[in-house]
Formats: C-alpha cells, structure tokens, sequence
C-alpha cells in the first residue's frame, strides 16, 4: 500500500499556484519546478548566475525537507529561456551536486511565470 505525503518547507518559496512544493509517494518524490526567488522575499533573483544559484537552493530546501538531499535525485529537468545559459547551470550544478549526476533533460521554452531565466525541477528516490 503507498502512502502519499505533502512535503512543505518555509526555506523554499511559498507555492504561487495550485501545486505543492513536493510529493512523496513511498520512496519517491516529485520536486515542483522552482524559479529563482527568494523564499523570505518571494523577490527573483536579479542575475542569470543568482536565478541558477537560488534555483539549486530552493531544491536542496524541499529535498531536505522531504527527507533527502540533492544526492538523491535521480532525474532532474532544466528549462532555460536562453539556451545560451546552459555552460553556467553546468558549472553551477558541480558546486551543488557530486558523481554519479541524475539522469536530465534540458529544454529551452519560450517563457518562464515570474519572467524567470531558469527553472528546475527533480524527482528523489529515498532510500531506507
């Protein structure tokens, strides 16, 4: 039998939509897609560089508060409206994560909410 769990934490933004911020279901969780701001603010960040930094942080904040960590993602989703940007969330993602890397994917899309540059979004699997 699975059981479902709403994962809510202060250290990453409030939700500005009808999603959670996460979802739990057994040894898996789903991370909602995280933009740049800044959860005491709900301010964006105002470079590329502090959109992308911000963006891994407000991950870490629901994967902590799930019960895990970065190291356990096991799939992550980029979404960049500029391509261009892509060499700088590579160079960022090694401060942050550490071999082996999740599996990823990264798209280029037309527009973010909240005009954001970047946005992110993971699944955890957790492991007893």
């Amino acid at each position: 039998m699975s059981s479902k769990q709403i994962i809510q934490t202060p250290d990453a933004p409030a939700a500005i939509g009808t999603y959670s911020q996460g979802v739990r279901i057994n040894d898996t969780v789903y991370l909602s897609g995280q933009i740049g701001l800044d959860p005491s603010t709900m301010q964006m960040a105002e470079s590329t560089e502090g959109q992308i930094h911000r963006v891994f942080q407000n991950l870490r904040a629901v994967a902590l508060a799930a019960g895990g960590s970065l190291d356990d993602i096991v799939k992550l989703n980029i979404y960049l409206t500029d391509l261009a940007h892509f060499a700088k969330v590579n160079e960022l993602m090694a401060t942050y994560f550490r071999q082996p890397y999740p599996a990823r994917a990264a798209v280029g899309v037309a527009a973010l909410p909240r005009d954001a540059q970047v946005e992110m979004d993971a699944v955890l699997y957790l492991q007893d």
